[in-house]
């Protein structure tokens, strides 16, 4: 992986009407990352996204997209992109070479047959070329998304919540394709909600109501929040973590399986209280490092508390 930037923006705004929906964002990504975009629904991913790809104009900022102005050059930005929405976008009534087809003479690429046969077969699609994509799964719509992204060659994708409503299986098979694509020096940048998706990316940015909160590594993410966990182990129930909701100092409690997680920001307090809830029941407690989710969830309502 190189140096070289291939998203470099800075101060980026949008608004719709009086709804300020991206707030002076500054993002940069370099060749070759998997960089995940987080956050809440409605925090402004998508508006992002469609800055940096030239389906939206900034109302504000500036930057450059694969070397090209953001502004004045979007028409060869899109060329070099491949942007996956939220919703699957095909024709359910045409097959998925047919669609393939139709996305590739949009693209005007040359030698489209041979290319698209190419594609098919890269992507595991070719024994299925002829079904019609309203029959599909949603892993292998998911699939026909993602070859459709890739027919035209692209230098970056930038990929919007892709492994939404897809099983497992699918979401793996879905990352072998990305990290492999990485390796060819492909840059991804892709939303999710998922935190062992978000896992899985090189570098993440937070975003929340329009503010990116913080942007870096996974560990870089979790220690800029300082928190502190604590795991709670034997008779765990809803009555016990309505319970230790109510200790002073606990940001957050949720059950973890057959555990409960807490997070807090000052240890000796939580501490003690968990030692006096531990003399009249039957639990255990341990620090642990906070999770990717426990971080997530720290910013999101610190975020929200200071803009409400």
């Amino acid at each position: 992986m190189t140096s070289e930037l291939v998203i470099d923006v800075h101060g980026l705004r949008k608004s719709f009407g009086d709804h300020l929906v991206v707030n002076n964002i500054d993002l940069s990504v370099r060749r070759g990352e998997v960089f995940g975009f987080l956050g809440p629904n409605g925090s402004g991913k998508t508006t992002t996204i469609r800055m940096l790809c030239g389906l939206l104009t900034a109302d504000a900022g500036h930057g450059r997209c694969l070397g090209y102005d953001i502004l004045t050059e979007t028409t060869k930005i899109k060329r070099k992109v491949g942007y996956m929405t939220q919703k699957y976008s095909f024709y359910t009534d045409l097959s998925i070479e047919e669609n393939l087809n139709f996305i590739a003479r949009v693209y005007d690429i040359p030698d489209r047959k041979t290319r698209v046969q190419q594609t098919l077969k890269e992507q595991g699609l070719y024994s299925r070329r002829n079904q019609l994509t309203g029959h599909l799964s949603g892993g292998w719509k998911q699939r026909v998304a993602l070859a459709a992204c890739l027919l035209h060659t692209p230098e970056l994708l930038l990929l919007d919540e892709p492994t939404a409503g897809i099983d497992p299986i699918a979401r793996r098979d879905f990352w072998d394709s990305i990290h492999a694509l990485s390796e060819q020096g492909i840059t991804t940048l892709m939303s999710t909600h998922y935190m062992d998706e978000a896992e899985r990316c090189t570098r993440l940015a937070y975003l929340a109501y329009g503010q990116l909160l913080v942007t870096g590594t996974v560990d870089h993410v979790i220690e800029t929040t300082g928190l502190k966990t604590w795991e709670i182990s034997g008779e765990v129930t809803t009555a016990l973590l309505q319970q230790i909701k109510l200790i002073d100092g606990v940001s957050q409690a949720a059950l973890f399986g057959r555990k409960i997680h807490i997070c807090a920001m000052e240890d000796q307090m939580i501490e003690s209280a968990l030692d006096a809830l531990k003399a009249t029941a039957a639990i255990n407690w341990q620090q642990i490092s906070p999770t990717l989710e426990d971080a997530f969830i720290h910013m999101v309502k610190q975020s929200h508390g200071e803009l409400a």
